[in-house]
């Protein structure tokens, strides 16, 4: 059954505004990252405090902590829950980072490009076993099978994305395996890790909610690719399709264009290095032909299937500003 069209909020929470609850929750995940990570070899830790230094808008651990109080109080173990998911995804991005051969992120050099790309590859790792160290420091099996599946499931989908030979015959049932696994599992296990805090009850709709969330956001962040600028997003517009990544606005209108638009796209994914007016070319024929509008309404059915996982929680704070989540996702700018 098809979730109803999601109705658009004329007052979109922001990211303060959802982290308020949780602000000193927060500053216990980066105070727990440090501890986590600190050793006494000197090059990781360079590395790791320009990671540190770069790491984003925290949301995953936001999740975390906001679900591990959908009961009221939670216990003292979802900051470092939320310290340890927010380390996996900061691996996963030194990873994409590594094979995609960026040289920047969040406006700042990666490792690869401010160190090397070995040291990229081993400090992925280092991130992913301090992550998993600190499960079993914890003796918490339950919460170190959820994160151990969720990157697993990011492993594969990472590798099923670069075992692409032709990336213009990917379809959508293909992108959606890949989202799911790349982004929405992990968004899926930091709300299952933080239920295991306090909301255990809720364990089941919670990561439902996460897993939807996290379909809805890639989504959300694979269009801002498209409609944005270089000033908004910190990345120039239409990046993926330089880097000839194919997302859901591209599949959709390959299955409506015309043969001479057909032929444009294909011009364009057989050329090495293509120009500035040639992806703006091709970006105008993809919302020529829906693309766009397509992916936001596959964006709104999963937002509306994370609302609807929401209706199981009781009422209250924090219940409240993860459904306030779903609309920054889905109507964010950057």
């Amino acid at each position: 059954m098809t979730a109803p069209a999601r109705m658009r909020s004329p007052m979109t929470a922001t990211l303060a505004d959802i982290q308020n609850p949780v602000r000193t929750g927060l500053q216990q995940v980066s105070a727990e990252m440090v501890r986590i990570v600190v050793t006494d070899t000197p090059l990781i830790g360079d590395v790791s405090r320009h990671l540190l230094g770069m790491k984003g808008k925290m949301f995953r651990p936001t999740l975390t902590l906001l679900a591990s109080r959908v009961e009221g109080e939670s216990s003292g173990r979802a900051a470092t829950l939320g310290a340890v998911v927010e380390l996996i995804h900061l691996a996963t991005l030194v990873h994409d980072d590594s094979v995609d051969h960026s040289v920047l992120r969040r406006g700042m050099p990666t490792v690869n490009a401010l160190f090397s790309h070995q040291i990229s590859v081993i400090m992925g790792d280092f991130l992913y076993s301090r992550a998993l160290l600190e499960l079993v420091r914890m003796k918490d099996l339950d919460a170190l099978g959820v994160l151990a599946k969720a990157a697993n499931d990011m492993t594969l989908g990472e590798m099923r994305q670069l075992a692409l030979d032709d990336p213009l015959a990917f379809s959508e049932e293909g992108y959606n395996l890949l989202i799911s696994a790349k982004t929405a599992s992990l968004m899926a296990a930091a709300c299952e890790v933080g239920a295991l805090c306090g909301s255990s009850v809720y364990r089941a709709p919670l990561a439902r909610y996460g897993q939807s969330m996290g379909m809805a956001f890639q989504i959300a962040d694979d269009l801002l690719d498209y409609t944005e600028s270089k000033e908004t997003t910190g990345k120039p517009s239409g990046l993926d399709l330089r880097e000839h990544k194919v997302t859901l606005p591209l599949i959709a209108a390959l299955r409506t264009m015309n043969a001479a638009a057909r032929a444009e796209v294909d011009k364009f994914f057989a050329t090495a290095e293509a120009n500035d007016d040639a992806a703006s070319r091709i970006m105008g024929i993809i919302a020529e032909e829906g693309g766009l509008d397509y992916a936001r309404a596959r964006g709104d059915e999963h937002a509306s299937k994370a609302e609807e996982a929401l209706s199981e929680l009781p009422s209250g704070e924090a219940t409240a500003a993860l459904r306030s989540a779903i609309s920054y996702v889905m109507d964010r700018r950057s």
